[in-house]
């Protein structure tokens, strides 16, 4: 008895050091942070129902029911309304403002970052400093130039009108969020290949491309929005409805008498579904890279 007991394997507890006296525990549940946090899920969740809500009720029931309400008979005819006002053309000149933004964007700003980090002399460094100071200027305070240069050359009231002010003004944060992407490439890397008998351009396409993706992604996203929800130059610098976006082409649910507020809620849905689907599908690329931009 005595002999398979001294056979048996002891098993030692493990001591677990006592918390310091300050620290608080994890079970222990955070009730005023519950509290703040569903009162800002009801923050940001009311305005979002409202929305969705209002967009299947007509407008008789708009101003029968009360706001919250849910609708008692349903509709779709708000949605299908849409195509009739024009919201395909307008969602059309959307995504190509969108996509020809971002695609400017991209192609000056990572060969400008390239340059940046790759040559430090102090012209480089000026240049930089100019591009740092298009962060301070807003864009209200020089659209009337802006409207000078696109009437003097000729393009007003068409879609590169739209497409180039707002490149030139989403260029600044892009070579900042950039730049910091591209420092943080090893140099041990760049001396290799340049070793190896690599081109600037064979450096710039073999390793700058493809290490720089998450800062391309954040930043495709950022000027994506920032130009999806654009007013001003388009209120500015078009004219005609063949040209309008949808921030302009929801102007067309108000009239002089009223405001169709249910077609204009059903609107606001479809137009905030891509920009909704690009924020979810990037979102992590999107924060990851502008926390690298600002923190260097």
């Amino acid at each position: 008895m005595s002999l398979d007991l001294a056979r048996r394997p002891v098993h030692r507890t493990r001591s677990v050091p006592p918390p310091p006296p300050g620290a608080r525990r994890r079970g222990r549940p955070h009730f005023l942070a519950g509290i703040a946090a569903t009162v800002w899920l009801l923050i940001v969740a009311v305005p979002v129902y409202f929305v969705v809500i209002t967009g299947f009720r007509t407008p008789d029931q708009y101003i029968e029911q009360g706001p919250l309400d849910l609708p008692t008979n349903p509709t779709l005819d708000n949605f299908t309304s849409l195509w009739d006002l024009g919201f395909t053309s307008y969602l059309t000149n959307s995504l190509i403002v969108a996509f020809g933004t971002v695609a400017l964007v991209l192609a000056v700003a990572l060969p400008a970052a390239y340059a940046i980090v790759r040559n430090p002399n102090r012209t480089v460094r000026s240049m930089f400093n100019v591009f740092l100071l298009g962060l301070a200027v807003p864009a209200q305070a020089v659209i009337v130039p802006i409207y000078l240069i696109i009437t003097r050359l000729q393009m007003y009231d068409t879609l590169l009108a739209i497409v180039l002010p707002t490149a030139a003004f989403s260029l600044p944060i892009a070579i900042v969020v950039l730049t910091s992407t591209l420092r943080d490439i090893p140099n041990e890397l760049y001396e290799a290949m340049t070793v190896d008998g690599a081109t600037a351009a064979r450096v710039f396409g073999r390793l700058v491309l493809p290490l720089s993706r998450p800062g391309l992604v954040s930043v495709g996203i950022f000027v994506g929005l920032g130009a999806w929800n654009g007013f001003l130059f388009p209120l500015v610098l078009t004219q005609s409805d063949e040209q309008r976006v949808l921030t302009l082409g929801l102007w067309n649910f108000q009239s002089q008498f009223g405001t169709n507020v249910p077609g204009l809620m059903a609107a606001v849905v479809l137009s905030a579904l891509p920009v909704l689907a690009l924020y979810l599908f990037g979102r992590r690329h999107l924060l990851s890279g502008l926390a690298a931009g600002f923190g260097k």
